[in-house]
């Protein structure tokens, strides 16, 4: 069992940059593949960016290419998100996911077996 906590929300303007981190508090994500979605009140869950266990393969969002950046720290269990120049549109809660690794690196919200809380980010 696995269970993920993000931090690092808040309110930003737009243009700036926050940082979500998710820890596993429990249990090691190394040999989990991971990831960063979003989901506002008015859409569907989204992936933002995914990695592979190594940090070797990503993916990412067309919407958010060049400028957010995923990476991990398997000894620290820690998944991250550098978001820049952010924009009104990436408004909504931001959630960690992760899955036992096999297989490509998928980006379907379906795929992700544990979830953390979510955290809100808010770009105005």
């Amino acid at each position: 069992q696995v269970q993920l906590v993000e931090s690092g929300g808040g309110s930003v303007q737009a243009g700036g940059s926050l940082k979500l981190s998710c820890t596993a508090s429990t249990g090691s994500v190394v040999a989990y593949y991971m990831g960063w979605f979003r989901q506002s009140p008015q859409n569907e869950r989204e992936a933002v960016a995914t990695i592979s266990t190594t940090g070797s393969t990503t993916y990412y969002a067309d919407s958010v290419k060049g400028r957010f950046t995923i990476s991990r720290g398997n000894a620290q269990n820690t998944l991250y998100l550098q978001m820049n120049d952010l924009k009104p549109e990436d408004t909504s809660m931001y959630y960690c996911a992760a899955y036992w690794a096999y297989g490509r690196l998928s980006n379907k919200p379906s795929d992700y077996e544990y979830w953390g809380q979510g955290t809100q980010v808010t770009v105005s």
